[in-house]
């Protein structure tokens, strides 16, 4: 009886685990084919905010995200 409660304990927290696994490695898969951000979409909104971005800043905004990301 505490065997059998314990191995389906046991076979619960390895699957949270197992899931957990896969699902981050998926989101991160799923990340890396199509990144949220692109260097065009910081432009638009560096421009929304009234001001006209370098390129250079506008790699450095990208490096930031991406230095967050890993």
């Amino acid at each position: 009886m505490l065997g059998d409660i314990l191995l389906v304990i046991f076979g619960l927290i390895v699957g949270i685990i197992i899931g957990f696994l896969i699902a981050r490695k998926t989101t991160k898969k799923y990340l890396q084919e199509n990144p949220p951000i692109n260097e065009k979409m910081i432009e638009a909104m560096m421009s929304g905010m009234g001001r006209k971005p370098s390129q250079k800043q506008v790699r450095q905004v990208m490096n930031q995200i991406n230095r967050m990301n890993k």
